[in-house]
């Protein structure tokens, strides 16, 4: 059993990451969004689900790739099946409280679009920090994760010969 203060380390490294991710991914959601709106004239629910769905492949690479790069990677079928479905649900979230303050209250300025677009980002986050960590990215058993993460800082020497994976 590891130590609560590792537990609580690896946890924080996690948050940090994800959250660079995520904040990559959020300038690439207001970028896209603010794009499209002002060059095409799409309504602005139609050019928030556009941005959203940039970000939402920006994040995977980014999640799968360097944030969770530790994390089981059998069934990536699933793996991507899950993480759509978990952004789908996270793209309503954020779509639909900027449809709300669009269509329900009338606040559809430019300031009001990109406040509401991103405090739909910011309730969407939480929901899928929770979704990809505990469904979507599993974690592996500690000896398993450590070794992956071991191979990958010191790759062995190329060889002739195929390496065989351990399991």
């Amino acid at each position: 059993m590891e130590p609560r203060s590792s537990g609580l380390q690896r946890l924080v490294r996690e948050v940090a990451k994800f959250g660079a991710v995520g904040g990559a991914g959020v300038l690439v959601n207001l970028g896209v969004f603010n794009l499209v709106r002002h060059v095409s004239g799409l309504p602005v629910v139609r050019a928030s689900v556009i941005a959203t769905v940039v970000a939402i492949v920006f994040n995977y690479v980014g999640f799968r790739y360097w944030t969770y790069r530790d994390r089981d990677k059998h069934g990536r079928t699933k793996e991507l099946s899950l993480f759509l479905l978990f952004s789908a649900i996270g793209l309503v979230i954020e779509n639909g409280l900027l449809y709300l303050a669009t269509y329900g209250f009338g606040w559809d300025s430019p300031l009001q679009s990109n406040v509401f677009k991103f405090v739909g980002i910011g309730v969407a986050t939480l929901f899928r920090f929770w979704s990809y960590r505990t469904w979507v990215f599993r974690a592996l058993p500690s000896r398993e994760a450590e070794s992956i993460l071991a191979a990958e800082a010191h790759p062995a020497p190329h060889t002739s010969e195929p390496q065989q994976r351990v399991r």
